[in-house]
């Protein structure tokens, strides 16, 4: 354990390369510091705490920088995390409650907030069940020769296209339309949902296979869609302006652009025990992420489905406004899906 002169010094060279990206050398530090010491006692202080791996040189006449084991000492010892206001909490609320009934479209929203109020980029990922089934199937008139259609999986993902129409919705028309999506789509895994099952249902289609084959066509598209698990970066130029990444920005960009290491640091963390996790430089489990601070949560909700929420930053993100913020968007995010969304009765 470290002692109290020595944690105000690492606080206060962390604090200042955050908010400036300059080291800070002993003279300046003497100043900031609430107590009277020696330049000669601090630089002393500065080799001590260098010597332990939390600080480093990278001149020589130069003053200390935070290395990535300071970074870890100073999350979880050091931070006295900025409190979230009664303003922000409410902002943050009404932002997330607008498509509180549909995960994956409040997944998105938590992403964009996160992005937002971080500086960072943000991702949101839903894992692929191969068990999730269709749960009901809506056709819904939008007049001008157009219908709404609409599929809801178990699992709560909710998908909808509009269909061109060429006759009148008429009921003798939806009877039939509800008892063929009953029988061959409706408790179908959606994995399962081929080109033949809707080839397998058109002889139930009778005399309206030729009007209601394309309605067929596009439910089968929207089962597909949903199968698939849905991975989605928000605001990852924003990491052009963090400078501390350096030319790792490109390679940053390009992993996510890629999208398939981030899914399967999901995919692995989707396993894990813990449901919140921070990586700081080399305890990301992915080599592009080794120069970054990564914050992944994940959330089960309607008993089995997973996805997953997350900001990618630099290593000198603010962390003492920054994991507060994050902190409550997860929880509000985890409250919402665990209150449920739509259902078909």
């Amino acid at each position: 354990m470290l002692g109290e002169r020595r944690l105000a010094i690492l606080e206060s060279i962390i604090d200042y390369y955050i908010k400036n990206g300059e080291p800070l050398g002993s003279k300046t530090l003497c100043e900031m510091l609430p107590y009277s010491v020696s330049s000669a006692t601090v630089r002393n202080e500065m080799a001590f705490l260098t010597g332990l791996g939390l600080l480093e040189q990278r001149h020589t006449s130069g003053g200390r920088v935070p290395t990535k084991a300071g970074y870890r000492y100073y999350v979880d010892n050091l931070v006295d995390n900025k409190p979230v206001s009664d303003y922000e909490k409410q902002l943050i609320d009404e932002a997330l409650s607008v498509n509180a009934s549909d995960p994956e479209r409040l997944l998105g929203d938590a992403a964009t907030l996160l992005s937002e109020l971080t500086g960072c980029a943000s991702f949101y990922a839903t894992v692929k069940d191969p068990l999730d089934c269709v749960q009901g199937v809506e056709l819904i008139p939008a007049g001008n020769s157009k219908a709404m259609l609409v599929m809801l999986s178990v699992g709560g993902k909710i998908k909808s296209s509009v269909c061109k129409v060429k006759v009148p919705l008429d009921s003798e028309f939806l009877k039939t339309f509800y008892s063929v999506t009953n029988e061959y789509f409706v408790g179908v895994p959606l994995s399962d949902i081929s080109l033949s099952v809707v080839q397998s249902a058109v002889p139930a289609l009778g005399d309206k296979v030729f009007d209601m084959l394309p309605i067929m066509l596009s439910l089968y598209s929207l089962c597909s869609e949903a199968a698939d698990g849905v991975i989605e970066i928000k605001g990852e130029t924003k990491l052009i302006s963090q400078t501390e990444l350096g030319h790792d920005v490109y390679r940053l960009l390009v992993l996510l652009a890629g999208k398939e290491k981030l899914e399967g640091l999901v995919n692995s963390f989707a396993k894990a025990k813990i449901n919140t996790a921070l990586f700081i430089g080399d305890e990301n489990p992915v080599y592009e992420l080794k120069n970054t601070a990564t914050v992944i949560s994940k959330f089960t909700y309607n008993d089995v489905q997973t996805a997953a929420l997350g900001i990618i930053g630099s290593l000198r993100i603010d962390y003492k406004a920054i994991l507060p913020r994050v902190d409550y968007i997860m929880k509000t995010v985890s409250n919402l899906l665990k209150e449920g969304g739509v259902r078909y009765e």
